[in-house]
């Protein structure tokens, strides 16, 4: 719905007030013969008009769609009308108890203005509040009474119901008040006040808790000041109660609550999050990019317009290509783009000044500040790289590896040593053999032409290669590539002299070992690869383990100079290996090595040798034997098989040996008689190998015969007579032995006698009589029969040791230890010397009579009456004398422990 609004010439556009107060009389809800409108089409009585007051809202001739407004309310329980007026639910604002703020925003009819203010509504009790108030919340009159409620008292004839308390609308003190203070807020008044006197009293935050002093009210007259400026910025609202006491201190009113709100002063201006915003576009972005968004607080209440932030751009440099090329949202502080020719390589960055106001951006009454933006331009790949030539030479050693040979330039207008500048170059033709590769210079971007391939004079005199250039990243969308992006590249070999070449290296020939000196082998000859240069080449030897071989310095013939041997140490394999060089007489001379490998072919030089050459078998002939075999340092066929033969001579080699063959490399070696006596026996074998001719040699075997056990082992005593001894040197031995080791079992019974007499105590009286181990501890005896009546607790041992150190000295009882060190007992040798005997008793008696820890603790006893009646005979009945005609044989009869006792008492001949 629009309004036509009534234009008045050179207005400005948008609402009267930026902050609205409307106030409702409660009377209205209660009032039933109130009728209320319903414009909105709501039922009846659904809607409450606030008050009287509207939203006035100014509109200008010159602008048509300013005419025409529509007004929004961003609390959907509040509706305004075309003409201002604000409604809302009557169950809404009977449910009210403190202000609601909203906004109400007028539209253009096409949406291309907009406005903004603020509204306040709260309800208002007339029988509670007095004196008139503005819409802002200021004095006109005179400051407002403040009265406390009332409860309906009972009347005769029935009760009526109780009133609640009534709701004190809240009291709005603006912020930063020049005073003069205190400055008076409201009047707080109590009916009784006309009968008593009353004392009037605040608490709560701000009167009398922290901050203290605050808000002051006059005890006499109710009166409440605020004593100083107040800021909103610390503390927006204070919650006080106000009490009525009478002079004695007793209540008399129900406790008043007051909620005072700091109204809003624009005293605060916008702050940056940072001064300085840093942010960035690609190049050649669209109009609309968003660059960076810049942040500004307000402290001031940002539902009001002192709160209300707006950002503008005051300044762009450089002005290139245009002065704005960037715009930024007044309320969201979103900087972006507005036009197009962003080239980071005409203007890499901008320096933006933006400038934050409060008051709705309004320049003649808001507060303002500054901040920096700095916008980089991003580089894109929208410069192809050029080769500054068409065409590039260089030149290369023939032979060579790992040189650059020539240096290729580029320029890229793009952000150096980025992907967008960073150069990558290609042969594309005239290297089919793979000689050159093109490395790029992380510093200059240079391409340097580096040989990877030695390349020869002879088969290539020079190169013609086609090369190209390009980013490691692809150009941006609709850049095309540079016309220089390709150039050829020339690049020409040199000749050096290069060393003679062996054309087979190592050379391996066949020959028969043994062959005598002067031998030809064979011709080692080099071939000089610079056919364009005319060289002789001259040999020398250079390697020749054995001295074996020479060689002709001209033609590179090689003679023996020894006869060549396959089992020597220098042939490995059957191979032996010298070196020759070759060296031409070029300027500078070249030099090349050759290996020659010489083959040797086995021929049978070697006669065989018997393994093993000792041995052991048992003196009776069994089933112990000896295996042989042979070892020849020829190789096939001038090996096995072996060929094992007893010679003829001495006679009684075959006649006590035989030789027995199992296979072409084993034999075996066995007793052909059935005894043979003990003792070392050297019999030769003659062995033959299978060359042609066949070589023979003769060895000698020492065999040890021995007498065996039943396992077939030689035992010791044979294994000494196989060695040669005697039975009678045997016999010698074995009683010497013998002999050792009796000496030695006898001083080690003796050493152990000894130590046992050591530790024995030699006593001189005898053991039945030493009583120094029978020490026989009695119990103490208790009182009699009739005499029970007595504290056990006093024969247990005491908790704590307390009693004992505070008693005074004297009588202790037997149970008490004294708490002193105790005393150091002489020790006993443990051989004592029979003189000595007196002085350790004399020692340990004078150490027991000083030892206050002993028991019975060197202290006298006390025993209790024992009481009288007792069926048991007096103690003092019994007489000790030894004049008596007592029996004490029964005392024989108890065993051992007793006899002594037996033998004092009964036996009165043994005194």
């Amino acid at each position: 719905m629009y309004v036509e609004l009534q234009v008045k010439a050179e207005c400005k556009a948008g609402f009267s007030q930026s902050l609205y107060t409307l106030h409702l009389s409660a009377d209205l809800l209660q009032d039933p013969t109130v009728h209320l409108p319903t414009d909105a089409g709501l039922p009846s009585g659904s809607d409450l008009l606030l008050a009287s007051r509207k939203v006035v809202f100014n509109g200008c001739d010159g602008d048509e769609g300013v005419r025409k407004v529509r007004m929004v309310s961003s609390d959907s329980r509040f509706r305004v009308d075309p003409d201002g007026s604000v409604y809302t639910l009557r169950n809404v604002f009977t449910s009210l108890t403190s202000p609601v703020r909203f906004t109400v925003t007028a539209h253009t009819a096409e949406n291309t203005h907009t406005w903004e203010t603020t509204v306040q509504v709260q309800l208002q009790r007339p029988q509670e509040v007095t004196g008139n108030y503005t819409e802002t919340g200021t004095e006109d009159e005179g400051p407002a009474v403040i009265r406390f409620p009332r409860r309906w008292s009972s009347r005769a004839g029935g009760l009526r119901r109780q009133r609640r308390d009534w709701v004190i609308p809240p009291i709005n003190v603006p912020e930063n008040s020049r005073g003069p203070f205190p400055q008076m807020l409201v009047s707080i008044r109590s009916d009784k006040d006309r009968s008593i006197n009353i004392r009037y009293s605040i608490t709560g935050v701000g009167a009398d808790q922290p901050p203290n002093e605050v808000f002051s009210i006059d005890p006499e007259k109710g009166k409440m000041y605020v004593t100083k400026p107040l800021d909103r910025e610390e503390r927006s609202s204070y919650h006080l109660r106000a009490h009525a006491v009478d002079m004695n201190g007793n209540q008399v009113e129900q406790p008043v609550d007051l909620y005072i709100f700091v109204i809003d002063m624009n005293d605060n201006r916008p702050e940056f999050k940072n001064q300085v915003y840093n942010g960035s576009v690609l190049e050649g972005s669209k109009p609309g990019t968003t660059v960076m968004t810049v942040t500004a607080h307000d402290a001031d209440d940002i539902t009001t317009s002192n709160g209300m932030v707006y950002y503008r751009i005051l300044q762009q440099t450089p002005h290139s290509p245009i002065p704005n090329m960037f715009t930024i949202n007044r309320e969201t502080g979103d900087i972006v783009t507005v036009a197009a020719g962003l080239d980071r390589e005409k203007v890499s960055q901008y320096t933006v000044i933006v400038e934050a106001t409060d008051m709705e951006g309004n320049l003649n009454f808001g507060l303002s500040n500054t901040a920096t933006a700095l916008i980089s331009i991003a580089d894109v790949n929208d410069n192809p790289p050029e080769l500054t030539q068409s065409t590039f030479s260089g030149e290369v050693l023939e032979n060579s590896v790992n040189v650059v040979v020539a240096n290729l330039t580029v320029m890229d207008k793009d952000e150096p040593r980025t992907p967008n500048w960073n150069a990558v170059y290609r042969i594309v033709s005239g290297d089919n053999g793979r000689h050159f590769t093109i490395r790029t210079n992380p510093e200059t971007n240079d391409g340097m032409v580096t040989v990877v391939k030695p390349v020869d004079f002879e088969m290539n005199r020079a190169f013609m290669l086609t090369v190209v250039v390009s980013n490691q990243a692809p150009l941006a969308d609709g850049i095309q590539s540079s016309l220089q992006y390709t150039a050829g590249l020339t690049i020409s070999v040199k000749d050096v002299n290069e060393a003679p070449v062996f054309p087979d290296n190592p050379k391996t020939v066949r020959f028969e070992e043994g062959v005598p000196a002067g031998t030809i082998i064979t011709t080692f000859a080099a071939k000089d690869p610079d056919t364009f240069m005319q060289q002789s080449i001259r040999y020398a030897k250079l390697a020749d383990p054995a001295n074996w071989l020479t060689i002709n310095s001209s033609n590179g013939l090689i003679t023996t100079t020894g006869v060549l041997d396959r089992e020597s140490i220098y042939v490995k394999k059957n191979i032996y290996e010298a070196t020759f060089l070759a060296a031409d007489n070029g300027s500078p001379p070249a030099s090349s090595t050759g290996t020659l490998q010489i083959y040797l072919i086995d021929v049978n030089d070697n006669a065989p040798s018997l393994v093993p050459r000792e041995a052991q078998i048992c003196e009776r002939a069994n089933a112990n034997f000896i295996n042989i075999t042979a070892a020849d340092a020829d190789t096939d066929p001038n090996v096995g098989p072996f060929v094992f033969e007893l010679p003829p001579h001495p006679i009684a080699i075959r006649r006590n040996w035989t030789i027995t063959r199992l296979n072409g490399d084993y034999a075996r070696l066995s007793l052909r008689i059935q005894f043979l006596e003990s003792g070392v026996y050297e019999v030769p074998i003659t062995v033959s190998d299978s060359g042609n001719p066949p070589l023979s040699n003769r060895s000698i075997i020492k065999v040890k015969v021995c007498p065996c056990d039943a396992h077939g082992d030689c035992t010791a005593v044979g294994a000494v007579a196989a060695a040669g001894l005697g039975t009678g040197a045997i016999i010698a031995i074995l009683i010497c032995i013998i002999i050792l080791l009796s000496m030695v079992l006898l001083f080690v019974v003796w050493m152990k006698r000894r130590e046992k007499e050591r530790q024995t105590k030699q006593l001189l009286i005898d053991p039945e009589d030493d009583v120094r181990d029978n020490i026989l501890k009695y119990d103490e005896e208790g009182g009699g029969e009739e005499d029970q009546d007595y504290d056990l607790s006093q024969l247990q041992q005491p908790d704590s040791l307390e009693h004992i150190m505070t008693k005074p000295p004297g009588v202790r009882r037997v149970d008490e230890r004294p708490v002193v060190p105790e005393s150091q007992y002489p020790l006993r040798a443990v051989i004592p010397h029979p003189g000595d005997i007196g002085d350790f008793i004399h020692d340990g008696l004078r150490a027991a009579d000083n030892d206050p820890t002993a028991p019975p603790y060197d202290s006298l006893l006390v025993f209790d009456y024992e009481g009288s009646g007792s069926t048991a005979g007096s103690v003092s009945s019994l007489n000790s004398s030894s004049s008596g005609e007592q029996d004490y044989d029964y005392l024989n009869d108890w065993g051992p422990r007793f006899k002594k006792l037996a033998d004092m008492y009964g036996g009165g001949d043994d005194d």
